[in-house]
C-alpha cells in the first residue's frame, strides 16, 4: 500500500530529501506530474503523492522517509493497498531510464511467506515391505542411536539497533512526552515538539549523557546474552550425553528381555524326578 504522512508530522522536513520518486511535498505545494501541476494534498504538513509513491520498491528495501521520520508518522495507507508488481511497474513508468532487473530491492523481499502446502492428490510415502513369514532375517541387535534434542530456543526478543533506539524528550512548555531516534539526536540538533510544535535544541551535555548510556547498557547487554548462550550451549551437551546413556541402557535391557523369553523349539533344561 502506498505511505502516508499523518497528522503528527512536525515539518522537519526530512522525508522529502530521501524519496527517490520526488513523492514527498511541503503542505500547500503544488506537486507535478508528467509536466503538469496539481493542488497540493496537505496545506500545514508535509504529504506524499499517491500517483507517485512506490514504497521505495526498485530502490530500497525499506521505506527511507519513514527510516528517517523522528516522530514516525510515515506508515502505510491501509486505504490504498498495492502489489510489489503494482509498485515496481510504476517504478519503471517514473524512471523509464532505470534497468531495475529481476533482482531490484523491495520491502517485500523481507517479508517471510508461509510455506508452500503440499499438491493436492500427492501420494504418500510408501511403507517398506516387510518380509514374508517363512524368510529368516537374521535381525542385528539395535544399535544405540541418538536421540533428537530439538534445538533450544532463541530468546525471543533483543534490543534495538542503537541508532533505532528511542530516546524520550520531555518539552518543558507543554510538559509534553515524545520520543526521538538516536540517529536524530545530535548536538545542535532543534527538535520540535508534536503536541505545542515547541523548539528543543539538543545540547552537547544531553547527547554525551544519552549516547554513554546507550553504549554501556548495550555493552552489558550483550555480555549477559553471551554469557547466557555459552551456559545453555554447556546444558545442552551435558543434557544430550545423559539422553544418549539412557538410550544406550534401554537398548541392553530391551536385549536382556529376548534373552530371557524362549522361543518356540528352543532346547530346555528337563526337570529330573527321582524316586
Amino acid at each position: 500500500m502506498a505511505t502516508m504522512i499523518t497528522s503528527e508530522c512536525i515539518n522537519c522536513g526530512a522525508c522529502e530529501p530521501e524519496c527517490p520518486n520526488t513523492a514527498i511535498y511541503q503542505g500547500g505545494v503544488e506537486w507535478e506530474f508528467n509536466g503538469a501541476k496539481h493542488p497540493a494534498l496537505a496545506a500545514d504538513i508535509f504529504y506524499i503523492v499517491p500517483e507517485k509513491c512506490t514504497e521505495c520498491v526498485g530502490f530500497h528495501d525499506h521505506e527511507a522517509c519513514a527510516a528517517v521520520c523522528p516522530v514516525d508518522c510515515c506508515i502505510p495507507n491501509p486505504d490504498i493497498p498495492e502489489t510489489e508488481a503494482q509498485l515496481i511497474a510504476r517504478a519503471k513508468e517514473l524512471h523509464p531510464e532505470t534497468d531495475f532487473g529481476t533482482s531490484f530491492p523491495s520491502r517485500f523481499s523481507k517479508e517471510g511467506a508461509a510455506p508452500a502446502a503440499p499438491a493436492a492428490g500427492a501420494p504418500k510415502a510408501a511403507a517398506a515391505a516387510a518380509p514374508p513369514p517363512s524368510a529368516a532375517v537374521a535381525a542385528p541387535p539395535p544399535a544405540p542411536v541418538a536421540a533428537a534434542v530439538p534445538a533450544a530456543a532463541e530468546v525471543s526478543f533483543d534490543i534495538p539497533p542503537l541508532h533505532d533506539w528511542e530516546v524520550p524528550i520531555e518539552c518543558f512548555r507543554c510538559e509534553g512526552a515524545y520520543a526521538v531516534p538516536y540517529r536524530h539526536l545530535r548536538s545542535g540538533v532543534v527538535l520540535y515538539c508534536p503536541f505545542c510544535n515547541g523548539s528543543y535544541v539538543v545540547t552537547t551535555t544531553l547527547y554525551e549523557h544519552v549516547s554513554r548510556a546507550l553504549n554501556e547498557f548495550a555493552s552489558r547487554w550483550d555480555a549477559a546474552f553471551e554469557k547466557f548462550r555459552e551456559q545453555r550451549q554447556r546444558e545442552l551437551e551435558e543434557f544430550e550425553e545423559r539422553q544418549r546413556a539412557a538410550l544406550a541402557a534401554f537398548n541392553d535391557s530391551l536385549r536382556g528381555i529376548s534373552k530371557t523369553v524362549k522361543p518356540p523349539g528352543a532346547p530346555r533344561k528337563r526337570a529330573w524326578i527321582f524316586g
